[in-house]
């Protein structure tokens, strides 16, 4: 499927972004702008079942399959962000960028007897300001506004395709190009054995102290200072 994108800037280096679940290259807001001042021409997309882009069926593989349909081979960066971070770790061995982050990646799905189920997210597509405020209390008002207006043209199924893939590791064996994990603190999708899992198969890993699952939108300073050679 070709996803709807999104660019900023016209710089000579491509960075390429991709959203988590229910979220949509909105998400990306500030991130999106700072990139494109550091002389990168920038490209977010909307995964399927989310913003602008089609809608299902849905899977992880197919996700990330629509990436390599719509993005650029041979980009000089490629984040990715919980499902996107998942997804991106799907398709880098044909995107081959020459450096790659995943920013809190959903390699790790709790199941039921860890509290998640996928009902829990399509549930919260009806969420309402107060509680999405209240969930991030450190996110500014503009992306609280994000939230909701990118809530109500996300697809839940997309939630719900993940069931299969509940209390399953998803780590890549090593990585295919040179990459840092970043973490939030503490991640609820990956713990500090698997960190040290990660840093052992060859990938950095960097917490930003502090930070919730959306770390760019929880500590954009942090999110950025994270990030420090890899821009």
């Amino acid at each position: 499927m070709q996803l709807h994108t999104h660019t900023w800037g016209e710089g000579d280096r491509v960075a390429l972004l991709v959203h988590g679940i229910m979220a949509d290259h909105r998400t990306w807001r500030r991130v999106g702008p700072a990139l494109a001042e550091r002389g990168y021409r920038v490209i977010a997309v909307d995964l399927r079942g989310h913003g602008a882009s089609g809608r299902g069926p849905y899977s992880p593989a197919l996700l990330a399959d629509d990436l390599v349909e719509t993005l650029p081979a041979g980009a000089e960066l490629a984040i990715g962000h919980s499902l996107g971070g998942l997804t991106l770790s799907l398709a880098v061995d044909r995107l081959r960028p020459a450096r790659a982050v995943y920013s809190d990646p959903a390699w790790h799905l709790a199941g039921p007897a860890e509290g998640f189920g996928p009902e829990v997210f399509a549930a919260f597509k009806s969420a309402p300001r107060e509680q999405i405020a209240a969930l991030n209390p450190r996110w500014e008002e503009a992306d609280v506004d994000v939230e909701l207006e990118t809530l109500k043209v996300w697809d839940e199924g997309t939630a719900l395709s993940l069931t299969a893939l509940l209390g399953t590791d998803l780590l890549p064996a090593g990585p295919v190009v040179p990459s840092l994990v970043q973490l939030a603190d503490p991640s609820f999708l990956v713990d500090g054995a698997r960190a040290a899992l990660l840093a052992e198969r060859g990938f950095e890993v960097r917490t930003v102290a502090g930070a919730g699952h959306t770390v760019h939108r929880d500590d954009f300073d942090g999110f950025m200072a994270s990030l420090e050679g890899w821009l």
